[in-house]
């Protein structure tokens, strides 16, 4: 087959863009024919792809036109259009594309009779800010397409103007056809199906495809670790301050953090203020200097206080032989299993997370063990090949029905 495999980025800024690199590794690796379409950002890599690329929105300096094309692209809807033209593909494979490509990319497809399926990996489709999280807590107030109450609780970032525009590039991509003009869609978790259908999305559209990882890719090890590890993206909705909490608790165990975000000077002077001498930032690290400091770890942590939509850092943890503390939240309890290959602690307590990290620390040599039984689940349930026929069954459907 020949696919369009559709994302803002065409760079890595987060599991998303991870995933949509790695589906187009897989697919061309099963022969088939993948073409990128993107927004044409400073920070992408080099691809032959990059002159239909339209141009992108800036989020940094907005000018008018920039808030108009966050609702509309006008430039990414013609792009797709030549594209169509020059390559007629068969099917479509949609991630996150609002924001720089928007909905007006999905006309040129449903008229030139291109299949679309999307993965969904967040909840753009029920929520204006895509975390279903407002202030501090879980929200569900936009329940049955009642997106202006984004605008009422101020939403995004607390800012009414923001709020609004989210509000209004969320109505105006369901009129253009974010669900209606999508043929399904992919959920990389059974927690991800069920929320978006419970919020207004057609249960008939939605399968559940988890994400998956290449475990031959990752060389597991047996040894010790020697410290607590945190990476992902430094911000609020990751439980951050629950696990600055528990380790005030626990001086004597040394927690590395790994990554950026816009958090991170808020992280940075609770650990001044409570003098955490054992908490240590490294900054944004990834490759292989990421997997040794994985490695090196008793096991890693992810206690987000936001429904995570699946956890791509747990089967990562996993793949190199070590076990996960996470809370009970989104898709992760799907992932780790209590008391086997890591700890669930219930959300936001600091209490429950400390004495899950003091007992891996504690029991350093079981936490081997424990993430060789993580290691031998990816082998097991989280393949490319599993993934793959997954994937290819609801291809086969879309593209059936034309």
């Amino acid at each position: 087959m020949k696919i369009l495999n559709i994302n803002q980025n065409y760079y890595e800024r987060g599991g998303s863009d991870a995933y949509f690199f790695a589906l187009a590794r897989l697919l061309e690796k099963h022969g088939h024919s993948v073409i990128p379409f993107a927004s044409a950002q400073s920070k992408n890599i080099p691809s032959p792809w990059s002159p239909y690329f339209p141009t992108p929105v800036n989020f940094d300096r907005p000018r008018l036109m920039d808030l108009a094309r966050f609702v509309y692209s006008r430039a990414a809807s013609q792009a797709m259009q030549r594209l169509l033209v020059a390559e007629q593909p068969q099917l479509a494979h949609l991630h996150i594309y609002y924001g720089q490509l928007t909905s007006s990319i999905l006309a040129p497809l449903k008229g030139k009779g291109v299949p679309v399926v999307q993965t969904l990996h967040e909840y753009k489709l029920v929520c204006p800010t895509s975390m279903l999280f407002d202030h501090g807590h879980i929200c569900e107030a936009c329940e049955g397409s009642k997106f202006w109450q984004a605008t009422v609780k101020r939403c995004n970032r607390g800012s009414l103007a923001r709020s609004a525009l989210s509000t209004v590039e969320t109505y105006a991509s369901h009129l253009m056809g974010a669900v209606s003009k999508v043929d399904h869609f992919l959920a990389v978790s059974h927690f991800l199906r069920k929320k978006v259908i419970s919020l207004g999305v057609p249960a008939s559209k939605v399968t559940t495809v988890h994400n998956f990882i290449d475990a031959t890719q990752y060389a597991p090890t047996s040894e010790v670790g020697a410290y607590i590890l945190y990476f992902g993206r430094l911000e609020r909705v990751k439980g951050i301050f629950t696990l600055l909490d528990a380790m005030a608790n626990l001086r004597h165990i040394k927690l590395l953090i790994v990554g950026d975000g816009n958090d991170r000077l808020e992280f940075e002077r609770v650990v001044a203020d409570k003098r955490l001498l054992n908490v240590q930032f490294l900054g944004y690290r990834r490759g292989g200097e990421l997997h040794d400091l994985i490695r090196g770890s008793i096991c890693t942590v992810s206690p987000s206080v936001c429904y995570e939509t699946f956890g791509l850092t747990l089967i990562e943890s996993f793949a190199l032989g070590r076990p996960v503390i996470c809370s009970r939240m989104g898709g992760m309890p799907e992932i780790v299993t209590d008391g086997e290959d890591g700890f669930i602690v219930p959300p936001g307590d600091a209490l429950a997370l400390s004495d899950r990290i003091a007992w891996m620390a504690d029991h350093a040599q079981v936490a081997v063990a424990m993430g060789a039984m993580g290691r031998r689940k990816v082998e097991r349930e989280f393949t490319p090949t599993k993934h793959y026929d997954r994937l290819m069954s609801v291809y086969s459907t879309v593209t059936q029905r034309r």
